[in-house]
């Protein structure tokens, strides 16, 4: 399907935290707080007919831009029923306060002074936005990867705002997950440029980064996919690499290209920032128990895996999904088939949309 052009009813900036700092789970603070949203379609009076978007690791609140297959005619965001509202989490570095941002204590960007946040801190500061614009409920919660994550705390942290959630490849993550995660941040760290994450946006540590996004491409896709679209075919710009250790074969030039279009737009400081966030996100361990945690969801839950998802097994996602519903949840498992890998929320929404609409009606008025 061709990609949707739409553009947002309202976009803004919600500044909160101004005289109160804004806690943090780790201990921290932040204070002023700032959060970029955007809103499609139009509000219902009642301002009940909200889909709360969340993003995952290097999107932004502009939902068109990155999901924009998702608003075309019968699809989940129909804007003649729904209106979608997509938040920049804390911590990005897209309009929301990140590393990036001014800490107002010193006149300097944050860096690596920027506290530690979870998936609980972003939420959080959601709701406040949610507040100020007056919706006291969400129809639907909706979001991939980290975005899932969003997700399944805004039905456990808020039970009485959220009528239905749909997480897309999202559990607690596993230890190579975990491994991964790891291995990307100390990338960036060991690049000359980091310079203990004080480093400026003329000289920044763009090789760190790039190979963090490369290593996370990686686990993004999957194998049935590179074979498909790479196999051991030589680099497609002529390039041999069976007469020079510079030759690269089609997938290294493929992961490459990411590096250098990644660098051109993220900041690493917030890589590692959000990249953390992922690693600590763990229901069960906030609340002590899986029916302390589990026991206050009062939505429907729709998760969602995907098939050739190495990074989320749909096995996981599965048994996630099984112990939700042993502590009383009305969840209900889906899977994409798909050789898209992790990434098939955003490269096969056809598929994903499909997933959607038949399991349950989750999105109807």
């Amino acid at each position: 399907m061709n990609r949707v052009s739409i553009e947002p009813t309202q976009e803004g900036d919600f500044l909160f935290a101004e005289h109160e700092p804004f806690r943090l789970d780790a201990g921290g603070e932040l204070q002023p707080v700032s959060l970029r949203y955007a809103i499609y379609g139009s509000l219902h009076s009642a301002r009940d007919n909200v889909i709360l978007v969340c993003h995952a690791l290097s999107g932004s609140a502009r939902v068109a831009d990155w999901w924009s297959e998702m608003f075309a005619p019968g699809r989940p965001f129909d804007l003649s029923t729904h209106c979608v509202m997509g938040i920049n989490v804390l911590g990005s570095c897209y309009g929301s306060t990140g590393p990036a941002s001014i800490n107002p204590k010193t006149g300097a960007s944050y860096g690596p002074d920027f506290p530690l946040i979870t998936i609980g801190d972003i939420v959080r500061s959601q709701a406040r936005l949610l507040e100020y614009l007056g919706v006291k409920r969400v129809r639907n919660v909706i979001g991939g990867s980290i975005g899932g994550m969003q997700a399944l705390e805004w039905a456990i942290d808020f039970p009485d705002r959220v009528e239905s959630c749909t997480a897309i490849g999202a559990t607690p993550i596993s230890a190579m997950a975990l491994a991964l995660n790891h291995l990307q941040r100390l990338a960036i760290q060991s690049d000359p440029n980091w310079k203990g994450g004080r480093y400026t946006r003329e000289a920044s540590p763009e090789a760190g980064l790039g190979i963090a996004r490369a290593i996370a491409m990686c686990s993004y896709k999957s194998p049935e996919l590179f074979t498909k679209r790479y196999a051991r075919r030589p680099n497609r710009n002529g390039e041999d690499p069976y007469r020079s250790v510079e030759g690269r074969f089609d997938v290294a030039g493929y992961l490459d290209y990411q590096r250098s279009e990644f660098n051109s737009r993220f900041d690493a400081n917030t890589y590692i920032t959000l990249s953390k966030a992922m690693d600590t996100f763990d229901l069960v361990h906030n609340y002590g128990s899986e029916k302390s945690a589990f026991g206050r969801i009062r939505a429907k839950v729709l998760t969602i895996g995907i098939s050739t998802d190495w990074l989320f097994p749909p096995e996981e996602v599965r048994a996630y999904t099984a112990r939700m519903q042993a502590a009383g949840v009305c969840a209900h498992y889906a899977e994409v088939a798909c050789d898209h890998g992790h990434d098939a929320f955003l490269a096969n929404v056809d598929k994903l949309s499909e997933t959607i609409q038949a399991n349950e009606g989750w999105f109807n008025a």
